[in-house]
């Protein structure tokens, strides 16, 4: 998405899509994914880049990897979880559980920069969930990118309007999350015809 990568080297593919040469935005895209990944086509658009890529993985032993870690991490071993979380992404470039662990551990060690670039490749590589936003959201209010922070914690909103603390962390910042539909007044079919559906991907 192009409000993950505000201000870094691949935020300029959304500068202005149309003017630059397809050797360009793949020579970015490589640097950014790795050597171990292979570009099969990208599609660039002004707000986000769809990117369909080969890479030989061994996915069974990164998710072991990662849950190993996950069970460290929670026993206080964090140096010997990290390098676990490290090692599962060495197998496994793209391992959304690899990138998350590791993301929530550096964000808690403070390493913010880190931590921002492992959860927006989290992003990139698996689901987009609730906590993964909201703790999307805490780094940037660490790192003072206010503007960043909103974005991802609304859309933490968005998947999940019950989480206490991403509405907390909203009304810190001044934004009142808007209030979640009744279930006791459906929408009518007339009104469900006029709104279009959303789709995330």
């Amino acid at each position: 998405m192009r409000d993950d990568h505000i201000g870094d080297q691949l935020g300029a593919l959304f500068l202005d899509v149309m003017a630059q040469q397809k050797d360009s935005i793949l020579a970015r895209l490589s640097i950014y994914l790795g050597k171990r990944v292979r570009i099969v086509k990208a599609e660039i658009s002004n707000d986000r880049a769809e990117v369909e890529v080969e890479v030989q993985v061994w996915e069974e032993e990164a998710n072991r990897l990662a849950a190993t870690a996950n069970d460290l991490q929670s026993k206080g071993a964090r140096r010997n979880a990290q390098a676990l979380f490290r090692q599962a992404l060495e197998l496994d470039p793209l391992n959304a559980a690899a990138a998350t662990g590791l993301g929530y551990m550096l964000a808690d060690l403070e390493q913010y920069t880190e931590a921002m670039a492992v959860l927006k490749l989290a992003r990139e590589a698996g689901p987009e969930t609730a906590p993964l936003m909201f703790a999307l959201g805490r780094v940037c209010i660490k790192a003072e990118r206010t503007a960043s922070a909103i974005s991802y914690l609304e859309r933490a909103y968005e998947i999940d309007p019950s989480n206490f603390g991403v509405r907390r962390a909203l009304a810190d910042l001044g934004r009142k999350p808007k209030p979640r539909p009744s279930r006791q007044e459906p929408a009518s079919p007339a009104a469900a015809l006029e709104t279009p559906a959303k789709t995330h991907q």
